[in-house]
């Protein structure tokens, strides 16, 4: 049989991917067999699984017989040979399988979309199922907190309990035989008999009213009364000033200052009554007084009003304009609150204190409100003129005059911990650049004002007056003593300047009689001169040099041989770099202000003993010597280093080693 023979016979196959799957064989002459094929049905029973192994096995075959095409050609074989022609055909249908599987691969891929699509969309209505649910939940709820939340207007008045309202109230009025079970009868018997009692009171406050107008003019009458004494008891308060002066019994002044000190701030207030009671208990010498602007004071503690009256509309309004066309820079501005925030209350408190010899220390106490700090000023008083010693002119100066008055309390930053933050909105780096026109904060001054700010959060034991009084006696000794040491040492500064050393007579056993070597200069110098020295450099490692320091240079000679001492004052004590050792034995009486004179005569001693030794062991020459010696030791050198006897021995007067 023929191939077109059996082409003829082939059924014809029609493709239906919306139908339902049918087959028909027609038996008419003349017509064909007709399949209808639907891909969507098969596709439910095939498995992607198998159709996948199936798309494998048919690229390898169709690589395959690829492969033996390739062969064939390759041997010489022709193209329109049976072997080329079967591998052809079945290239081709494998062809046909792959675009087969490809159609049945979308197919998937649009069946997969469309029940996700459709799971969406399930989703979707019941999501919005569910916030329909929610809305109207929430919306139930509302209402529901809205009737709990409903308060009555009487739920406002504070009525009287149960037990005291059937005790109190009348019959017709408690009625209790119908409000014991009805709780809303109750309530309206409660209200009835408050109202009662409300128009009982109204009555006793109209009574009230008119006995309080008697006794506002009874009062009224007393206090004209009393008015009219006030002109004699002026009169008579005048006539007993001089007793008053005669007797030291100034009760005026007293009054006065009392008067003036009810508008002090708290710490100040806290200082004063402090000081006081130490003057009177302790120093009879020791006196405190007010000054500033009371009536700024007045006005400062005056609570604000809350309506300004005198003040109109148009008035109010025109300045509002004015403002807005002059508003001020962001430099102004932050001036200007820089000066709010440093802002000092008007009125201060002056303590003077004085010492035996006639010195006056006056210290000027103020209260910065926005920072809650106090700070001081100094001035010195004295009965001499002081301008003579060109070297001593820092030792008093207000700057630097408490400095370390307790260890490591210099006064150069504040001591509370929320001043910080403050100083951060207004652009302030460091309170030092305010310490000369506002004063120190030292925290000594804090305490003597009852203030106390803790770094580490723990709980202060003292505030207030107990605080203040735990340390007044000893901060006003340590200032007795601080005057009085730097009037000492200007005193001696004024000598060593016109190369004199004073030795009182209480200190000569601490020398020999004839001292040969002295002082011939003696000179001030500058933190940047001191620390350009070499010999120094050590004791500026050591962090030993402050720049708040006083540096000296003293100049020992005697013929061509010398000796250069440098001189550090600290604060609180003098550090002499040569001659330091042994302090103890040059002090001299209590309170050992004579220490730095002491020690630079031991320095010009020591100087006469060095040269004088040197001389002896070194000299070959004949002749006379330029260093005679005059000291008696018992041996001019110990030692491998060649000690010299420096020790001077009282009253044998000869000098030994140590």
């Amino acid at each position: 049989m023929s191939s077109d023979a059996v082409k003829k016979r082939k059924p014809k196959v029609i493709r239906n991917e919306a139908g339902t799957p049918e087959t028909k064989r027609g038996r008419a002459e003349g017509e064909q067999d007709v399949l209808v094929y639907n891909e969507e049905v098969e596709l439910e029973g095939r498995d992607p699984q198998q159709d996948y192994m199936l798309y494998k096995d048919t690229c390898a075959a169709l690589a395959k017989l690829m492969a033996e095409i390739q062969e064939l050609k390759s041997g010489g074989a022709k193209v329109g040979s049976v072997e080329m022609e079967e591998r052809r055909r079945q290239c081709s249908v494998h062809f046909i399988t792959l675009k087969k599987l490809n159609r049945m691969a979308h197919m998937r891929l649009k069946k997969g979309r469309d029940q996700t699509h459709e799971a969406k969309q399930r989703v979707d209505v019941l999501h919005l199922q569910l916030q329909n649910l929610l809305y109207e939940v929430m919306h139930l709820q509302k209402e529901i907190s809205k009737c709990l939340e409903f308060k009555s207007q009487h739920e406002e008045i504070e009525l009287v309990s149960e037990e005291e309202f059937f005790q109190e109230a009348p019959a017709e009025i408690s009625r209790p035989h119908v409000t014991r079970d009805d709780h809303h009868q109750l309530t309206l018997a409660r209200l009835d008999w408050e109202l009662e009692q409300r128009k009982r009171l109204a009555e006793q406050y109209k009574m009230s009213l008119a006995r309080k107008e008697k006794i506002h003019k009874a009062i009224e009458q007393k206090r004209e009364y009393l008015s009219s004494l006030q002109p004699g008891l002026q009169s008579i308060m005048q006539a007993s000033l001089p007793v008053q002066e005669c007797l030291s019994m100034p009760f005026e002044q007293m009054q006065k200052q009392a008067e003036v000190a009810r508008h002090l701030p708290p710490p100040l207030y806290v200082l004063l009554v402090q000081a006081a009671a130490y003057g009177q208990a302790c120093d009879k010498t020791l006196s405190a007084s007010i000054s500033g602007d009371v009536d700024e004071a007045k006005a400062l503690s005056r609570p604000p009003e809350d309506s300004q009256d005198d003040e109109s509309d148009s008035d109010a309004e025109e300045e509002q304009q004015n403002t807005k066309r002059r508003r001020a820079t962001v430099g102004v501005q932050l001036d200007d609150k820089r000066k709010e925030m440093l802002r000092r209350h008007p009125l201060s408190l002056c303590v003077d204190l004085k010492c035996k010899d006639g010195s006056v220390l006056h210290l000027f106490f103020y209260y910065l409100l926005n920072l809650n700090i106090l700070t001081v000023k100094t001035k010195v008083s004295t009965t001499t003129d002081l301008s003579g010693a060109v070297s001593a002119g820092s030792l008093l100066n207000s700057e630097s005059l408490l400095n370390c008055l307790y260890a490591s309390d210099h006064g150069q930053e504040t001591p509370n911990p929320t001043n910080r933050y403050q100083f951060d909105k207004v652009g302030i780096t460091t309170f030092v650049d305010y310490v000369s026109d506002l004063g120190h904060p030292y925290v000594w001054v804090q305490k003597l004002g009852g203030l106390q700010f803790s770094s580490d959060g723990a709980q202060l034991e003292l505030m207030g007056n107990a605080l203040s009084a735990s340390h007044m006696e000893r901060t006003m000794k340590l200032l007795q003593g601080r005057l009085q040491a730097r009037l000492a040492l200007h005193k001696q500064f004024s000598s060593l300047e016109h190369s004199i050393i004073p030795v009182s007579g209480e200190c000569q056993h601490l020398f020999p009689a004839k001292v040969v070597s002295g002082l011939t200069r003696w000179t001030m110098m500058s933190y940047q001169e001191f620390t350009e020295l070499g010999f120094v450099q050590h004791v500026l490692k050591a962090g030993l040099l402050r720049e708040t320091d006083l540096f000296f240079m003293a100049v020992v000679e005697r013929g061509t041989g010398g000796n250069c001492a440098l001189v550090l004052l600290w604060p609180k004590i003098m550090h002499l770099e040569s001659v330091n050792v042994f302090r103890a034995e040059l002090q001299g009486p209590r309170p050992g202000l004579q220490l730095l004179t002491n020690q630079i005569q031991r320095l010009c001693v020591c100087l006469d003993v060095y040269l004088e030794m040197e001389s002896q062991v070194c000299d070959g020459s004949e002749g006379p010597k330029e260093f005679p010696r005059e000291k008696m030791c018992l041996r001019t050198a110990r030692g491998p280093s060649r000690l010299k006897p420096f020790k001077y021995n009282h009253p044998q007067g000869f000098f030994s080693h140590r």
